[in-house]
């Protein structure tokens, strides 16, 4: 009989696609410990992904940049022609601010380095399986800075409204359905792309530029 308040989805599919075999090797081990997780397969370069993913159809690939043959970079974006339905989270040591654009344009749902606390890789690898778009906060500045004038995403937008409701950065990520990981870093972004140094200035500029509109009380019946 089935106990109450069990979890009985199925677990997340992955595809662990790393040239450095102990790194991967332990993350195979660490995955099979996680009720929620399931390594259906893995392997060391671009080129066998592409027949493991084809294969397998994985929930979430995991990938490194730097690998032989085809980086990781290369590897999602042929992946992505051939399965558009696939979602790649990049684990990588590198936090170059060209590998996490090239990663993203190739069509990458998430970039985070491999000094991520193992709970965080978790939680981006449930956020990219929900359609979400993580991205460490180091990684994310990095970017801010070098698009600091670029139009928020919706992303940015929805997290901005709900600093300017006036919600703690946990408050938003259960609004959003989204990790605290995840809101910190769209926070971030949001006061590089709006040069602000502070929460409040950044709302404040958010009214000047336009990008939030003043919200009228209705008028009296």
């Amino acid at each position: 009989m089935e106990r109450m308040g069990q979890d009985t989805s199925p677990p997340i599919t992955l595809l662990i696609v790393d040239d450095h075999h102990l790194f991967r090797d332990g993350l195979v081990h660490a995955f099979s410990e996680e009720p929620g997780m399931k390594v259906v397969a893995h392997c060391s370069d671009g080129v066998k992904a592409l027949d493991l993913f084809a294969t397998h159809r994985p929930d979430v690939v995991l990938m490194d940049v730097s690998m032989p043959r085809i980086d990781g970079v290369e590897t999602t974006r042929r992946l992505v022609v051939r399965h558009p339905e696939a979602r790649v989270l990049m684990l990588t040591s590198s936090e170059e601010e060209q590998d996490a654009v090239d990663s993203m344009e190739a069509g990458a749902a998430g970039y985070v380095v491999k000094t991520v606390a193992f709970e965080e890789l978790l939680d981006a690898i449930r956020e990219v399986h929900a359609g979400g778009r993580p991205m460490g906060e180091a990684v994310a500045r990095r970017l801010a800075r070098s698009r600091p004038q670029g139009p928020l995403s919706p992303r940015e937008l929805n997290v901005l409204k709900g600093l300017r409701d006036g919600l703690a950065e946990n408050e938003i990520a259960r609004r959003l359905f989204i990790s605290e990981r995840t809101t910190r870093a769209t926070v971030a972004l949001i006061k590089e792309k709006l040069a602000a140094a502070t929460i409040g200035q950044a709302v404040a500029r958010a009214y000047e530029r336009g990008i939030l509109e003043v919200r009228r009380k209705p008028a009296d019946a």
